[in-house]
């Protein structure tokens, strides 16, 4: 009997040690730290390893360092210029100072996108829709700046970014931008078609300059036509050579007339 109790403490004491291990014993993985505290107060991080604690006196807190990505909820906002849009927006983040994140907020994740929805609103709110839509870099970037003040120093969590990812305008807005964009194109187009016409006058201006300053000019411009109408075989040409005094008679004719 007395070997029997004799195994059967023994039993005790091994599975005693084995429970006491187990709560002693700690697995910080390679992207986790492990934030302990004593009694109730920090006493350190651990890094990633095997490590020890004291059991039912110390407590290990893990704290994920990875990057966390979080999309946020379609927000309906209006802007400055009274334009009412729907925005998805999406925040990246990760724990810098995993003791902060522990003690200074009882839920990080949720504190920092809590703070990032209304960072949202209050930025798009004070931007126009044009801002919104062509200047989304500088938008992003104060986005990202705004949430880390807030975050990263009293929180250790570090918002690396925040990015609208669309805007969604009513649909009557996307007609109303729609005509616009028609209207800019057909304004560039009319652009260019009157520079076009500008030059082409300018050029045949300058034509007749050289023309009347060289009248032979003019007959050598006839012969060429003829040569190039000659060359198309559908065509019958019957030539009548022009004189170049006949000319000078209509430009001394033509100068009298302008006296």
């Amino acid at each position: 009997m007395g070997i029997l109790f004799a195994s059967i403490a023994g039993m005790g004491v091994v599975g005693a040690v084995v429970v006491l291990l187990s709560f002693a014993i700690k697995v910080v993985k390679q992207w986790e730290r492990g934030v302990v505290f004593r009694l109730g107060r920090l006493v350190g991080v651990r890094e990633a390893g095997l490590r020890l604690i004291i059991p039912f006196i110390e407590r290990m807190i893990k704290v994920d360092m990875r990057i966390v990505t979080y999309v946020l909820e379609p927000q309906e906002l209006i802007t400055k210029d009274n334009v009412t849009i729907k925005v998805n927006a999406v925040v990246y983040f990760r724990v810098e100072d995993p003791a902060a994140a522990v003690i200074s907020v009882e839920d990080y994740v949720g504190a920092t996108v809590q703070i990032a929805l209304t960072t949202l609103r209050s930025v798009l709110g004070q931007s126009e829709l044009d801002e919104v839509l062509a200047h989304r870099d500088e938008i992003n970037s104060k986005l990202r700046q705004i949430i880390d003040e807030q975050t990263e120093k009293p929180w250790g969590v570090l918002v690396t970014v925040a990015e609208v990812k669309d805007v969604l305008l009513p649909e009557h807005m996307q007609r109303a931008m729609a005509r616009q964009a028609e209207a800019e194109r057909d304004r560039r187009a009319k652009v260019v078609h009157a520079h076009g016409e500008y030059q082409a006058a300018q050029t045949l201006a300058e034509a007749a300059d050289i023309i009347a300053a060289h009248p032979v000019a003019l007959q050598l411009r006839y012969l060429q036509t003829m040569v190039e109408m000659a060359s198309e075989k559908t065509t019958t040409i019957i030539p009548i050579p022009i004189p170049i005094d006949v000319l000078s008679l209509f430009r001394d004719l033509q100068k009298s007339a302008d006296r």
